[in-house]
């Protein structure tokens, strides 16, 4: 075969164009840097806290409906041990955007924070904040990995072209735009990607179902023709599997700081919440195009195709089975737009993993414990910098794997079993304190690891019940990461009482309280809120606070 010449005529088109709404959303972000009056970094964390409410909306869907989420939710569908029934991600995300505005908005921007990283560093100080950074970064690396793997195996299927070049060029760009501009040029980009999605998507679905090498899908979603049903089937023994499933999507995407980011960027909560609410709307319906196609790729013929037999299934390219349905079912021109729409959606996701992280490093890493005194200039040469380093460190992962699921497990998972009720705890236990943090983050990665995941070939030292042996590799039916999760949870409540206990009753040593949670004296405690609200006036630029800050004053 030779490299589709249209196909990546069209691909480089849309990368100029989004490349050249980069540069217009950069100069948007110099001139609200130029009009802001308090820390301009901010502009480029959180767009100053006044972007447009339908920019909003477009970048945190865009955010949300990425590669993985495009091409997962098809193979899915398509698998014949699994189906529409354990298509999690579909509901998923909704639900996460939905309890995101219900519960976490209002609790983070009621305290003006900038990053989800706030306040940890308020309630448990640096040393234990550096900690719990590093999880949360490398869930954004690893997601970044994903969605460049995810682009690279679709453009090497309808392009024809190496993946290493198109996750080169994709990272490139992704990392250019968001150079220059922060979250406008995030946010803006977000816009023309989501509305090249929604598109290219929906009008690639009518060719697919009229193609003559496919059934109906409709008889296919529950008679087995050429492979089982593609509604699929949940066993009362995977049910506690699935069920760990939908927690994870539900409650591990609210921990990603892309999330905060995007609440935090609007000028109220009630626009926050409107985000939110309707961004899971829209990815619901950017979902339902990979439901068709997997459906339709479950029912066709492939001996009727020029992709011809095996099938996907039997020569193990069910994670490209989006990519390779539009190649071989629809005419050309359409799955060029199909490429575009898996470009575009790689591309939202890209930019704003890497933004998040690099707002995390430069601000409570760089700027809170590294170097306190720092400017707001060197503080945004940071952040570019970071967006260079942890975006060629993404891209490099990208090219070790053409598996988009294992990233996404690694991202995923991090953050639910590790990270999720650490966010829990700090916004809504008030007592939490570091020793319980500390035995929390422990626990939950310790019980985690020693599951093991037959998907990298770790065999499990904890076997939960009804764990048992499938084709050779161990498999885990028990819900063990959401347990996990919440033995991670507790843990921190109990030890965080239990510390405080110890210490205000005299039975441990002043001395060894090293987080700070023994009851002071009413003199001293009237120092300690001096001390812990000028620190609260420096973290949220003086705003909050009558107190202000030896800089500020200067």
């Amino acid at each position: 075969m030779s490299v589709n010449i249209p196909g990546l005529v069209s691909v480089i088109i849309f990368y100029v164009v989004i490349l050249a709404t980069g540069i217009w959303a950069s100069r948007k972000s110099k001139r609200e840097e130029k009009k802001c009056t308090g820390n301009k970094s901010e502009v480029t964390m959180v767009g100053g806290r006044n972007l447009n409410v339908c920019v909003s909306i477009f970048t945190m869907t865009a955010t949300w409906v990425g590669g993985g989420f495009i091409l997962g939710t098809a193979e899915i569908v398509y698998l014949p041990s699994q189906g529409l029934a354990w298509s999690v991600g579909l509901v998923g995300y909704s639900l996460s955007l939905i309890v995101g505005g219900i519960f976490f908005t209002k609790p983070v921007r009621g305290k003006n924070y900038i990053t989800i990283m706030d306040p940890f560093q308020l309630k448990y100080g640096n040393k234990l904040t550096s900690i719990l950074f590093i999880p949360a970064l490398l869930a954004d690396i690893f997601w970044v990995a994903c969605v460049l793997a995810a682009l690279g195996g679709t453009m090497s299927v309808i392009l024809d072209i190496s993946s290493y070049y198109s996750v080169i060029i994709s990272a490139g760009v992704a990392i250019l735009y968001t150079l220059l501009g922060g979250l406008y040029s995030v946010a803006y980009t977000d816009v023309i990607q989501l509305i090249f999605m929604l598109f290219s998507l929906w009008l690639c679905v009518p060719f697919t179902l009229l193609s003559p090498a496919s059934t109906d899908i409709a008889y296919t979603a529950v008679n087995e023709l050429y492979q089982s049903p593609w509604i699929g089937k949940i066993e009362p023994t995977e049910l506690g599997r699935w069920l760990d499933d939908v927690l994870l999507v539900t409650l591990g995407g609210i921990c990603y700081q892309a999330f905060y980011q995007r609440i935090l960027a609007v000028a109220s909560t009630t626009q926050a919440q409107v985000t939110c609410y309707v961004g899971s709307i829209f990815c619901f319906v950017l979902g339902i195009p990979s439901v068709i196609i997997g459906a339709v790729a479950a029912s066709t013929d492939w001996n009727q195709t020029s992709y011809g037999l095996p099938t996907p299934y039997e020569r193990e390219q069910a994670g490209m089975i989006l990519p390779i349905t539009l190649q071989h079912l629809c005419p050309s021109y359409i799955s060029i737009a199909g490429i575009g729409a898996i470009a575009a959606a790689v591309m939202s996701s890209i930019d704003s993993a890497l933004l998040s992280s690099a707002s995390l490093f430069a601000r409570n890493i760089y700027k809170n414990i590294l170097r306190k005194k720092a400017s707001e200039n060197e503080i945004m040469w940071v952040v570019k910098f970071s967006v260079l380093l942890f975006g060629s460190i993404g891209m490099s992962l990208a090219m070790t794997t053409n598996s988009v699921f294992v990233f996404w497990l690694l991202s995923g998972d991090m953050m639910y079993t590790v990270v999720c009720a650490q966010v829990l705890c700090v916004l809504f236990v008030p007592k939490s304190n570091g020793y319980g943090a500390c035995v929390g983050f422990v626990l939950g990665l310790t019980l985690r690891c020693l599951a093991g995941e037959p998907i990298m070939n770790i065999a499990p030292v904890i076997h939960f019940p009804g764990c048992r042996l499938v084709d050779g590799v161990y498999v885990q039916y028990f819900p063990f990461k959401t347990v996990s999760m919440l033995i991670s949870f507790f843990s921190i409540v109990i030890v965080s009482h239990l510390a405080s206990f110890l210490f205000n009753k005299g039975l441990l040593k002043e001395k060894w309280d090293i987080f700070n949670v023994k009851e002071k004296s009413s003199i001293t405690l009237k120092d300690v809120a001096l001390n812990e609200l000028t620190e609260e006036s420096i973290l949220h630029n003086c705003q909050h606070s009558p107190i202000i800050c030896k800089e500020c004053s200067a």
